[in-house]
């Protein structure tokens, strides 16, 4: 892709993702993901119905009259975005493919964190790590951010979300609040999501096309893994191979759903054929 192509598509995507943070996610945003605690904001005198548990006894003792401590939301967070780009992604039925739905939920959640002035970070991960990009404000960080989504070529195909949550609950050291979003073609990283959801503000974001769950009655179909490159011919018309294809997609689902709810994680499914306001401002709320 040409710089003047790449441009048109960050400004597109900016339109897009930072009007819906603005005027529809911020304040699910702001309640839903709260900051580090109370920090001390001022002392002002005492006045009827205050908690006598905030009085500032040393304020108090020089001016021989009560005053209280005043304390506020600690508002900022770190925000970081683990985000999978193996080969899985350039999968699509319709119009939009995983990763064109990746790049707009990774810009609204990036558009939000900074309209709350928080920092926003990005780790993308195949079945290693491809490129971390330091949690940092500002607009110009977000669009390097939609970029990089945009124009990234991993070097990998395959995926490996355990090496994503660990290089990420390695180099982030503080709690942050962090969006896990994939496909979950993978298996093996319950044991990284439990040490990354003890640590951090764990939710996963579950991306997938509908015609990985339904294979369509259209005969022989040649089919290619694209993590794998491995070709395959496939009996579409057969009653029991597309039995055997949805019981395949469900048992993943479930698996992840499984691993998510026992540690704690929210988490929510977005489908390229839908748009992704309504499950996110769900997540959202489920969160006040």
């Amino acid at each position: 892709m040409d710089a003047a192509e790449l441009l048109k598509r960050v400004r597109r995507i900016e339109i897009k993702t930072k009007g819906l943070s603005q005027q529809i996610f911020a304040g699910e945003y702001h309640s839903a993901f709260k900051g580090k605690g109370m920090a001390f904001s001022e002392v002002r005198e005492y006045q009827y119905g205050d908690d006598v548990r905030n009085i500032d006894w040393n304020v108090t003792a020089r001016f021989n009259h009560p005053y209280i401590k005043v304390f506020e939301e600690e508002r900022e967070l770190t925000v970081m975005l683990v985000i999978d780009v193996s080969a899985s992604r350039e999968f699509g039925s319709g119009d939009i493919l995983k990763k064109n739905l990746i790049t707009e939920v990774a810009a609204v959640l990036a558009f939000s964190a900074i309209h709350n002035n928080d920092k926003i970070g990005v780790v993308l991960f195949s079945d290693k790590i491809e490129k971390f990009i330091p949690p940092k404000k500002g607009k110009q960080h977000i669009l390097r951010i939609i970029r990089e989504l945009i124009d990234f070529k991993p070097e990998s195909n395959g995926t490996n979300i355990s090496e994503g949550l660990r290089y990420f609950t390695n180099v982030i050291k503080k709690r942050s609040t962090a969006f896990l979003i994939s496909d979950f073609i993978d298996t093996n990283y319950e044991e990284a999501v439990k040490i990354a959801a003890k640590k951090h503000d764990l939710i996963a974001l579950n991306i997938f096309d509908e015609r990985e769950a339904e294979l369509p009655p259209v005969g022989l179909i040649h089919m290619r893994d694209a993590e794998t490159g491995q070709l395959i011919w496939v009996d579409s018309s057969s009653k029991s191979t597309r039995a055997a294809y949805k019981e395949h997609y469900y048992s993943r689902q479930q698996k992840a759903n499984d691993i998510f709810m026992k540690y704690g994680v929210d988490a929510t499914h977005l489908s390229t054929k839908e748009d992704y306001i309504k499950p996110l401002m769900s997540l959202f709320k489920k969160r006040f």
